[in-house]
């Protein structure tokens, strides 16, 4: 195979709280429809103090229709299987091995809602030591390359906090334009768990409420669970099926501000750097965005820093942006791909969603999400991921390769 220059994305798949595929999830977003909510599944002693974004379906559920043996898998590997099954099939792919294909899925938490369950009788029994050995984090991975089929290839996992997915998405299309891999499955899994919730509890950045991004009275992030998947495809490839391209990887960066282990820098310095770097790796300038979906988890810091960067990368003329998290919650591993999912279905209708339950500007600049849908010509949609560690990552979706 040779190189070539387009990165096509050719199948997409996600299970959310707002829909169990791609096309339940455009409905709930089209019709401002949230599926944050008081927790229903885990037992917590947090449950009627914070809100999430949970999965309905139930493990059980997701046994059957996988045709597994009960309770025998974590959550986080249940919902990635879903997810990147229904990318494979919207890409119409009969044969996995055809050609040189690639698996990178990211996780924070790996099976921790299973192993967490167990905790306590590890030492007193065997029975349920195999949730031992399935907490890494690329056992979900192993589980999907497996269920789909993968032979000889590429298979690896990226855990870089809340950017996981998104570097996953930007490793893909940088393995595609090298002539590494002619076809990759990119994206991440992560369900909800007493350690996730325990965990930014104490960092106190959790509401009580409904996540309000870019509002000046945001409380915090509602965390959330999902898994989604991108199918993609060279050039050649793409020629050689015939296939329907959904959208194009045009850029992509990855940078750090190096600031603090989980507050992003006052002035969004990495936020910078990656928004920068991914516009001249796309060849394009910051005029050119139609769209900007941000990162916009609703937390003080984050908020502040991210817009501040928006403004400083497009000199003061922020294209319509909008936070898609009002909707699904704070995914986490999962953020950048749940996003890249909504950014290429944006594209595809040509329509900029809402960012739910803004109601105040921030003191700090004169920044105003975009609050309700809206109809606009998009060529050109850049998706913004930061997870702890400074972990900042840029990626750009187009019509056009």
């Amino acid at each position: 195979m040779t190189m070539g220059k387009g990165v096509a994305i050719t199948g997409m798949g996600i299970i959310s709280a707002i829909g169990n595929n791609v096309q339940e999830n455009y409905e709930s977003l089209i019709n401002s429809k949230t599926g944050v909510a008081k927790i229903s599944k885990i037992d917590t002693i947090h449950k009627d103090g914070i809100l999430v974004g949970e999965i309905t379906t139930a493990n059980s559920e997701f046994e059957k229709r996988l045709c597994l043996e009960e309770n025998s898998w974590s959550r986080t590997s249940l919902l990635a299987v879903v997810a990147a099954k229904e990318a494979v099939s919207q890409a119409k792919i009969t044969d996995i091995n055809d050609c040189r294909t690639g698996l990178i899925s990211g996780t924070t938490v790996g099976g921790m809602d299973k192993s967490e369950q167990y905790f306590h009788n590890y030492f007193e029994t065997d029975e349920n030591w195999k949730f031992v050995n399935t907490l890494h984090a690329g056992d979900s991975t192993q589980k999907i390359a497996n269920q789909l089929g993968l032979e000889e290839s590429f298979v690896t996992t990226i855990s870089t906090a809340c950017s996981s997915a998104a570097n996953a998405i930007m490793l893909g299309a940088r393995m595609i334009k090298a002539g590494e891999l002619d076809r990759v499955v990119v994206g991440g899994s992560d369900a909800l768990s007493k350690f996730t919730i325990n965990g930014f509890k104490t960092l106190m950045i959790l509401s009580d409420t409904y996540n309000t991004p870019f509002d000046d009275n945001r409380k915090g992030l509602n965390l959330g669970e999902a898994a989604a998947f991108l199918v993609l495809e060279s050039d050649d490839i793409v020629a050689r099926d015939k296939k329907e391209v959904l959208g194009y990887v045009k850029g992509y960066a990855n940078a750090n501000d190096a600031h603090h282990q989980t507050a992003s820098s006052d002035n969004g310095d990495g936020a910078i750097l990656a928004m920068e770097k991914a516009l001249k790796i796309a060849d394009l300038e910051p005029n050119t965005v139609d769209y900007i979906n941000a990162h916009g988890t609703a937390t003080p810091n984050n908020d502040l820093s991210e817009g501040r960067a928006m403004l400083c990368v497009f000199d003061g003329q922020v294209p319509e942006f909008s936070s898609t998290k009002a909707f699904t919650g704070h995914t986490l591993a999962v953020a950048g791909v749940v996003e890249a999912v909504y950014s290429i279905l944006a594209l595809q209708n040509n329509i900029v969603f809402p960012n739910l339950n803004f109601k105040t500007p921030m003191q700090e600049f004169n920044l105003l999400p975009e609050t309700e849908l809206k109809e606009k010509e998009l060529n050109v949609i850049l998706s913004n991921s930061f997870g702890f560690g400074g972990n900042c990552t840029t990626l750009i979706f187009s019509k056009e390769a």
